[in-house]
């Protein structure tokens, strides 16, 4: 055998080899490549999948802030409203007159005197328009005389000398404790149809 041949045949066996090694390199390669190509694809349907759920999540925190804003324009609406008929209330009884107008602030005062003791020198406030209509009503109490004016829609605040008492039968108290009492029946007057 010469050396020539032993040469020929190594170099065969070297590209056999070689043949050998690259066959399995390309396999390896393909392989690397097919794992690469599924990673991406599961990488991207995760990915696709938690953009969804994000945008559904936005949508969701975007639907409920909606929601919360018309909530809170509706209450602010209704509160607008409940305030505007409040002021009309106000006004009606504010403008409550003649004869009525004595009769409510009788019965007022007469309430008001019933928390007092017997022989109590009293102190009556009352609207300043209603200064003569009041002392006109006190000539019907022997210890009893107007002290002031007081802000209100009308009606009396009645105090003693003799004792820390107060009573207020204004029409605005009466007013209040009327509202408070019957604000949701009034809200649901107003509003039963929405």
């Amino acid at each position: 055998m010469s050396l020539d041949t032993v040469v020929e045949d190594i170099r065969d066996e070297a590209r056999a080899r070689a043949e050998e090694i690259r066959e399995e390199a390309d396999e390896r390669a393909e392989e690397i490549v097919a794992e690469a190509e599924a990673d991406a694809e599961q990488i991207h349907e995760e990915r696709e999948a938690e953009v969804q759920r994000e945008i559904e999540q936005l949508r969701e925190q975007r639907l409920s802030s909606a929601k919360l804003e018309a909530k809170q324009a509706r209450l602010e609406a209704r509160r607008d409203v409940l305030e505007d008929v409040h002021e009309d209330v106000e006004q009606a009884v504010a403008d409550i007159d003649g004869e009525r107008r004595e009769e409510l602030t009788r019965s007022l005062l007469s309430g008001a005197a019933s928390e007092f003791d017997d022989g109590a020198t009293l102190r009556v406030y009352g609207r300043a328009d209603d200064q003569a209509l009041i002392e006109d009503i006190l000539t019907d109490y022997d210890d009893a005389e107007f002290a002031g004016e007081h802000d209100c829609l009308g009606g009396v605040v009645v105090e003693s000398e003799a004792s820390r008492v107060r009573v207020n039968n204004t029409f605005d108290s009466v007013l209040e404790s009327v509202w408070e009492d019957n604000l949701k029946a009034i809200s649901d007057r107003l509003f039963d149809s929405q």
